[in-house]
């Protein structure tokens, strides 16, 4: 469904043919109708209407010696209704790595042996680095704060701060001052 997206987008994704939709949301048109009413060519108005027979926006029928033009409303309608679905919308993205982004931050400021060269400023770079410290530790499993304290100095010498940030961005919960930490999520 993700080519018919792109392509219903393109078919659209020009002023000439966003006129024509619109001539057309209000009767039906022949060819040359519309050439004279967009100051176009023939040629031209009938590869615009191609693209938009196409994606399923217009429908032609015969009058005579003409082809005549409408707007599809109940198709077009019938698009929108199933391409902007949140389903639809999620499946377009299903391909794109959702990861990159912290694997690229993790790339940037992990050593050869895991550990962290320095703790990132920027908070969206910090949350993906402790992404990657808490899978250090087993989901609800506890540990004491020496423990925790062993595991995070094999990624940095600060593991005050890297403890404090797992709590803060709610990766590890605590119990009381010093008490145990635990992985959630």
């Amino acid at each position: 469904m993700s080519e018919e997206l792109v392509n219903f987008f393109k078919a659209l994704a020009d002023s000439n043919r966003l006129k024509i939709v619109g001539l057309l949301a209000e009767k039906s048109y022949s060819v040359e109708e519309l050439a004279v009413l967009l100051n176009l060519k023939p040629p031209t108005v009938s590869h615009h209407l191609a693209r938009l027979t196409e994606a399923g926006l217009v429908q032609s029928h015969s009058e005579s010696y003409y082809n005549v033009y409408k707007l599809d409303k109940k198709m077009l309608e019938d698009k929108s209704r199933s391409m902007f679905s949140q389903t639809e919308l999620s499946s377009v993205a299903a391909e794109v790595d959702a990861d990159a982004y912290d694997n690229k931050v993790i790339k940037d400021y992990t050593r050869k042996d895991g550990s962290l060269k320095t703790l990132p400023a920027q908070r969206k770079k910090l949350e993906a680095i402790l992404r990657y410290v808490v899978q250090a530790f087993e989901v609800g499993k506890r540990y004491s704060e020496k423990r925790v304290n062993e595991v995070l100095s094999g990624y940095h010498e600060d593991t005050a701060t890297l403890r404090r940030e797992l709590v803060g961005f709610g990766l590890m919960q605590r119990e009381g001052g010093g008490g145990e930490y635990w992985r959630i999520r």
